[in-house]
């Protein structure tokens, strides 16, 4: 179930880790700064929620999903007490997964809206769609995942290792140029012949989206 449901999420633009134990997922979230989790309850080492209070204590902002039996209505209740955002009953439909996911997702710390603005460009998270003024943008998953990132953080240098985290899963490879890539393409669709650039490249520290009057 973790496999099938990890290569939906990546399908739909995540980007995904799989903790097969408690103490995996742990670990995992020691290193790494994450958006979400998705919690089974039965794990074969630590009890669920056991991970859920400590994986709380590691990253007070992270947004916990957890996933428990159709007749674990006390487990259910005892995970939201502990400090899950959400549960799912399983079996459940991998639409869902993502549906919950998204929206968790879209009831950040900050509480960010689900339609990300900067400048004339807009990203609509609920539908997955841009728009550069009245000019549709057209993305690939994993460009939207990158695009996605950028947005959240307008004006900032996002450094390689930032966008990674948050686009990609632990296969990724840091010695690649594929973030470059894709910062590519998106410049291409952003950036057309006639319009201001948004997406700028800072040498040596990351890569900014701005509006135009911001950049330089």
């Amino acid at each position: 179930m973790a496999d099938t449901a990890g290569q939906f999420l990546r399908n739909h633009g995540f980007a995904v880790d799989h903790a097969a134990t408690g103490r995996a997922a742990l670990e995992f979230a020691a290193i790494n700064q994450y958006d979400a989790v998705v919690l089974d309850l039965g794990l074969p080492d630590l009890d669920g929620l056991e991970v859920c209070r400590r994986l709380r204590r590691v990253q007070p902002s992270l947004r916990i999903l957890m996933a428990t039996a159709r007749d674990a209505i006390e487990a259910r209740i005892a995970g939201l007490d502990t400090g899950a955002d959400d549960y799912l009953v399983k079996p459940y439909a991998l639409g869902e997964l993502v549906a919950r996911l998204r929206a968790l997702l879209r009831r950040p710390a900050d509480a960010l809206p689900p339609v990300l603005h900067v400048g004339e460009l807009a990203l609509d998270t609920g539908n997955r769609s841009a728009r550069r003024g009245a000019r549709e943008i057209t993305l690939t998953a994993r460009e939207y995942a990158v695009l996605e990132v950028l947005m959240r953080h307008p004006g900032q240098v996002l450094t390689r290792e930032h966008i990674s985290q948050h686009a990609w899963d632990d296969n990724y490879d840091p010695f690649s140029n594929v973030i470059d890539v894709y910062i590519g393409r998106l410049r291409k669709k952003i950036d057309q012949h006639g319009e201001l650039p948004m997406l700028e490249t800072m040498r040596g520290a990351g890569y900014r989206l701005a509006a135009p009057a911001e950049t330089r």
